[in-house]
């Protein structure tokens, strides 16, 4: 509604201003007042044909034309300085009741068509070699522009664009954490597709063009939390399917301690105070209570693959994922954490690298030093060294760690043996009791803002008692390919649709002790 309210607003005061100002024109003020009609007899007044107008009706094109008119109509008044290029930009109404309120503002012709017989005259000079006339243009020139104002402009003009590309239609993204490995690696640079799930209009509107949500070196938001703009999303070019690799905002990272290796939620810190003992600049900033408070188009990016989507019933057995009773094939690449003892030394190290074993490869194994390896690298390793001993590290129940951190109800779910869990889908209900309300009780509070009291083991949703609760949107279950070194949803929980930014295209880029050139181009979508 906010946005709505905002647009409606600004067409008003365009038409209101541009009703004042038609007169000046030659143009009945009535037709100022009409949308789109008004900017159809503005092309005609500065030199594009009355249609091109009416690509004001077109999404987001629109922006461009309505920008591009603006200026355009604010230059045939012989008004040509970068400040007032710069308002028509930033507010065009405000140029408009200027310009109509001015006395000495005279409309002097249609701007674009002038501009450009005036360059034809410049060629034509120039073409005839008349040296003395071609000066006199040149020097004469009402349109010129200094190199320092042509510079600027461009660079101002390309990064709108690239900003304006970036927030609604494709995202660069760089894989930071071995979580996908090896299907994305780290290093890994992709094009994200926001079209895919749907346009989300931003929530943040201040912000520092091109910035996710901190400022490189400073280290502080690049972003201001108000004005903002309530959540919208287009219709979707495609809906979200199993086991498709995601990009999303982290649901948990709206409250984050942030330090120089990665940022921790404060439910986390809670749940896991052995990570004040590991991480020093954690623990400052936890007695110091230093964290941010992020909206949620800014909360940190993940990308992981979606193994479960709304209306699923998900489980996990003795690491095999089971989706509405049925068990799914890993992913291609998909790795879990080896014990390897033995002599690993023996085996050449250019084979390792070949193979794609490195010593980002390592991972906890209960305490222990472990390899997160695929099935092909667990047979590599076996040819290559047959005395070399290859053990599954075996994880046991961690219900203070695992979602949903619930020991009482849930005592025995962990990393390898989870569940059985309903993924949320929009409009289905579920019934409520103490057994599975730390399942959905942040869906309901934080994703979908209700408010939630249990009183004497009753719920109160909203002020009203209720044993039942319906979901608002559709929910997912995400899981990186590098199952036992992966924080994903089995730490902390379910990814509302809200929060997903795209689907990723391309590897456009790779890049780890030299440039992957195997991997320039590769598809992501279908990892």
């Amino acid at each position: 509604m906010t946005i709505f309210i905002f647009v409606l607003i600004a067409i008003i005061l365009t038409s209101v201003s541009l009703y004042m100002l038609f007169p000046k024109l030659d143009l009945p003020a009535w037709k100022g007042a009409v949308p789109v009609l008004n900017y159809m007899e503005i092309s005609e007044k500065v030199g594009r044909p009355k249609w091109y107008g009416l690509l004001t009706i077109v999404p987001i094109l629109n922006i461009f034309i309505v920008t591009g008119l603006s200026v355009a109509l604010v230059r045939s008044f012989d008004r040509f300085s970068l400040g007032e290029a710069a308002l028509a930009v930033i507010y065009a109404p405000i140029s408009f009741f200027r310009l109509a309120k001015d006395p000495s503002a005279e409309y002097i012709g249609p701007i674009l068509t002038r501009e450009s017989e005036y360059q034809k005259q410049i060629v034509e000079a120039r073409k005839a070699k008349q040296e003395r006339k071609l000066k006199k243009l040149m020097a004469n020139n009402p349109y010129h522009k200094s190199f320092g104002r042509e510079w600027f402009e461009s660079i101002v003009f390309a990064v709108f664009a690239a900003a304006f590309i970036r927030m609604f239609f494709i995202e660069a993204y760089v894989i930071p954490t071995p979580s996908m490995e090896g299907s994305l690696l780290v290093g890994d640079y992709l094009f994200v597709s926001k079209l895919s799930y749907g346009i989300r209009t931003p929530q943040t509107v201040a912000m520092i063009p091109l910035l996710h949500n901190r400022i490189p070196i400073t280290g502080n938001e690049s972003y201001f939390k108000s004005p903002s703009l309530p959540y919208y999303r287009t219709k979707a070019i495609s809906s979200v399917k199993r086991n498709d690799p995601i990009v999303f905002n982290w649901p948990v990272g709206d409250s984050v301690y942030i330090t120089s290796s990665r940022s921790y939620s404060l439910d986390q810190v809670r749940q896991n105070p052995s990570w004040l003992s590991q991480d020093p600049q954690l623990r400052q900033k936890h007695d110091n209570q230093d964290y941010v408070v992020r909206p949620m188009d800014k909360k940190d990016h993940y990308v992981k693959r979606a193994v479960a989507v709304a209306g699923d019933t998900l489980q996990i057995i003795d690491r095999e994922v089971y989706i509405n009773g049925v068990a799914q094939e890993h992913p291609e690449k998909a790795q879990f954490a080896y014990l390897l003892v033995g002599n690993l030394a023996s085996i050449n190290p250019k084979k390792l690298m070949e193979w794609g074993i490195e010593e980002d490869d390592r991972c906890n194994c209960n305490g222990r030093t472990g390899f997160a390896l695929d099935d092909e690298q667990v047979q590599n390793l076996r040819e290559a060294a047959p005395q070399l001993q290859i053990i599954h590290c075996q994880f046991g129940p961690q219900p203070n760690k695992i979602f949903p951190q619930d020991p009482t109800h849930f005592p025995n779910w962990s990393v390898d043996n989870f569940g059985p869990i309903y993924i949320p889908e929009k409009g289905a209900t579920v019934s409520l009791d103490a057994s599975n309300i730390a399942l959905y009780e942040k869906l309901i509070k934080d994703y979908e803002h209700n408010t939630l009291e249990i009183q004497d083991g009753n719920f109160i949703i909203n002020g009203t008692p209720t044993d039942t609760y319906t979901f608002k949107q559709n929910y997912y279950w995400a899981m990186g390919d590098n199952r036992h070194n992966s924080e994903d949803s089995r730490m902390w929980g379910f990814v509302p649709h809200d929060h997903m930014v795209g689907k990723p295209l391309v590897i456009w880029f790779s890049s780890k002790n030299g440039i992957r050139w195997n991997r320039i181009f590769k598809s992501a979508s279908n990892i």
